[in-house]
């Protein structure tokens, strides 16, 4: 596919996402904390792979106290010195796994997505214009991996499932991928462009 009809498959994939998400979708009798959300950015970073478009993504740490060995973005909390979310996801994705900040081509920015933490993540979609050495955070990032964007765009392959939660039963998707088990808030960001996808 040209990068020109990508671009713009890729922009009406953004658009066409109206509202925010969350994960309390899958669990409306559970109340969201009343507290005032922050805000964080993920890069949705996409590159040419051998067999079509492969999304970037990261293992994190073992070692951290939220989400140790979950499937994520890279992304984090905006800082004062970004000046938008978009460039918190490009500097995120900088520290985290060395992606140049001049590699990326930002497309567009989906709603946000609210999480059972407290963030408001704005998930940013872009191009990376080029292969790059990744360099995985040591402190945050354990693994730096990719999958193919047609896995996490077919939405039959995604599952809902569960687990105990504060005492709660809570549900999420999941879209496993080989030795990765892709879930919560990664996989329901994926999942409400999967639904739009080719629409």
């Amino acid at each position: 596919m040209a990068q020109t009809d990508l671009r713009k498959l890729l922009a009406n994939q953004c658009e066409a996402i109206g509202q925010s998400s969350s994960d309390f979708d899958l669990n409306p009798d559970v109340d969201p904390p009343k507290i005032k959300l922050r805000e964080a950015a993920v890069l949705i970073g996409l590159i040419d792979g051998p067999n079509g478009l492969d999304l970037l993504l990261t293992k994190r740490s073992s070692r951290l106290r939220n989400h140790p060995g979950q499937i994520a973005f890279p992304g984090g909390k905006k800082d004062d010195s970004d000046a938008s979310l978009q460039d918190a996801a490009v500097r995120e994705a900088y520290e985290e796994v060395g992606l140049p900040p001049a590699s990326v081509d930002i497309i567009g920015t989906l709603p946000p997505h609210h999480t059972v933490t407290g963030f408001s993540v704005s998930p940013v979609v872009g191009l990376i214009r080029a292969p790059f050495l990744a360099r995985p955070e040591d402190n945050e990032v354990e693994e730096v991996f990719f999958t193919p964007w047609d896995h996490v765009m077919t939405p039959s392959n995604y599952v809902v499932q569960s687990r105990q939660w504060q005492g709660v039963q809570r549900h999420y998707y999941a879209v496993p991928y080989g030795p990765y088990y892709i879930w919560g808030a990664t996989a329901r960001i994926l999942r409400g462009l999967a639904d739009v996808h080719g629409k």
